[in-house]
Order: C-alpha cells, then structure tokens, then sequence
C-alpha cells in the first residue's frame, strides 16, 4: 500500500478491553505495545488508572506507563515526541508497533502528525483563569471559550479545564484562535501508515455493567488505600484528573460513606466512557469491532486480526 511503516492503533473506551487486544495481537505478530494513556504514565496512579500488572503483559515490552512522577506537567506535544522516539526504536528492530489507549488527544496527535505550535505562556493570566474555575465554576470559564472560539469548545468537555485555560490562554498571548492554530499544525502529512481498531459494545448497557465491575476489582485490589496514601502525601494535583481519586476524599475527611463514593467512582466513569466514544466515532478512519459481550474473546480478536491482514493485503 505504502512505504510507511506500518502502526496498529487499538482504541475506545475504558473496560472495553484494548489493553488485552493489544497484547494478543503484539503476541502473534511480534509487536509491542506503546501506551497512550494520560494517566498511566504516571508513577503510583497503578490500580485508578487500570495499569496492566506484569501477569497481564505476559511478557510484551510496554512502553510509556509508569515512567513519570506526579508532580511533572505532561503535554500533548510531550507525548508525540516520546512516542515517535518509541515508535521508530521499536520499528528499527523489526518489530510492530501497537498504539493502545483511551486518550483520544495522544492518539489523534500522534498518528495525525499534528505539529505544535510553540506559543509562550503567560503564568498571571493562566492563574487569573484557574482562579475563575475554582471561584465562579468550570461552566463560567467555558462560556468565555464559547464566545471567543465556540469551534474549540466543542471538541473540549467543560470539566476539561487544563485544555480549556489553554485555548484561552494562547488566543490571549497570540490573539489567534486555538482552533485555526489547530487545523494549520495538522498540515503535514503522517510518517506512518496507520490502522484503527476501535472496540465498543453493540450495547452501551454492556459496557456500563462492565465499568461497574471493574470498579469493584478495583476496590478489592486496594483502590481505597492507594487513593489514601495520595491524599495523605498531599499530592492530588496530578491525581484528581483520574477518576477514582478525588471522588474518595470525602470518605477520607468522614463527609460520606465509602458506598456513595464508590457509585460517584462509577458514575463518572461511565461518563469518562461516553465522552471518549463520542471522540472516536468522530474519527471515520477507525474500523470498530462491535460485539455482544466480553465473553466473545477469540470472535474479537479473530475480527481484529482479520481486519489488519485485510488492511496491509487489500
């Protein structure tokens, strides 16, 4: 088809089973995994975040998980270089390259070739809108996005306050819109030529009761006392954007029982999840495998490996 080499991406939403897919394929077509996951890649956020233990890797090299400290700001642009680096590592030694994650952002940005533009920071105003969020209410601090330039907003969730402050923080220090910036820095063409897998259930239902499950696996290897030791260190900066954190505090300060926290961990998952559909089914580029339940293993992949023989031999 191409000169490019080729890169597998598997893609969707939480508890729909990339990691496990990723795996099977890197397995059987000698590959290795390259994480785009915006939370594993921080160090201590293990059971929150669904970091695979080292049983689930069986034995496959996974790059980009665990390898930062939480108090260390992670870019977009961080990412794209980091997972170049280990792209083309991965590929010079003859191997297969296999993006899996749920980060629409990281996925997006690396296969698309997005070019980021360098605009400088302006550290008052940014405090001024964090200041906004924290006092008035996300809502406030995304109806300034709205007006100023409603084409980004619709692609960030107005609880998404880091990408929020930064779109109005570069049309602040630059006067130009976070969203032209955006479709000028995707002009260059891909160095890859890339397959999608998404994955998603024929019933959202399905998913959900999955999510929910997954939460209690959670509280059984530990979630409780992993959320605890964070809070006690103080360090919740990095850790209140994962799911499974913040939603415990209360519990940890005696406000609420643990079983309301948990169905907040619950509730907010499922909504993680629906967010994250709602990216990738943007993207017309993903071959979706749709399916009944998680039980259908060997169907899912058989499907998935027919579907990148088909793409690499049309």
């Amino acid at each position: 088809m191409t000169d490019k080499p080729f890169v597998l991406a598997i893609v969707g939403a939480t508890a729909s089973g990339k990691t496990w897919l990723g795996i099977e394929i890197a397995k059987n077509f000698n590959g290795e995994v390259v994480s785009a996951d915006s939370m594993q890649i921080y160090k201590g956020l293990d059971i929150a975040s669904a970091k695979p233990t080292k049983e689930e890797m069986q034995g496959i090299p996974h790059h980009l998980i665990d390898f930062l400290e939480r108090d260390v700001s992670f870019s977009a642009a961080d990412y794209v270089k980091l997972a170049n680096e280990k792209i083309q590592d991965i590929l010079q030694r003859g191997k297969l390259p296999i993006v899996v994650g749920g980060t629409g952002l990281y996925i997006d940005s690396l296969l698309e070739n997005v070019k980021f533009s360098e605009v400088k920071s302006d550290e008052n105003y940014r405090r001024e809108l964090y200041n906004i969020a924290k006092t008035q209410g996300n809502d406030v601090l995304y109806r300034k996005l709205l007006d100023i330039d409603p084409a980004a907003a619709e692609n960030i969730h107005m609880n998404n306050v880091v990408r929020v402050v930064r779109a109005l923080e570069v049309f602040h220090v630059t006067g130009r819109k976070f969203s032209e910036l955006k479709a000028e820095s995707k002009t260059q063409e891909s160095p890859y030529n890339s397959l999608i897998i998404g994955l998603n259930c024929s019933d959202r239902n399905i998913l959900y009761k999955r999510i929910n499950q997954r939460v209690d696996e959670m509280l059984a290897n530990g979630l409780v006392d992993e959320a605890r030791n964070i809070w006690i260190k103080g360090d919740m900066k990095t850790a209140a954007n994962a799911i499974g954190y913040k939603e415990l505090i209360p519990f940890f300060e005696g406000i609420s029982p643990l079983n309301e926290c948990v169905d907040k961990i619950k509730q907010e998952t499922r909504r993680y999840a629906k967010r994250q559909l709602t990216w990738f089914r943007r993207n017309d580029r993903i071959e979706w495998i749709i399916f009944d339940d998680f039980s259908q293993k060997h169907q899912i992949y058989q499907k998935a490996e027919k579907t990148m023989v088909k793409y690499r031999n049309p």
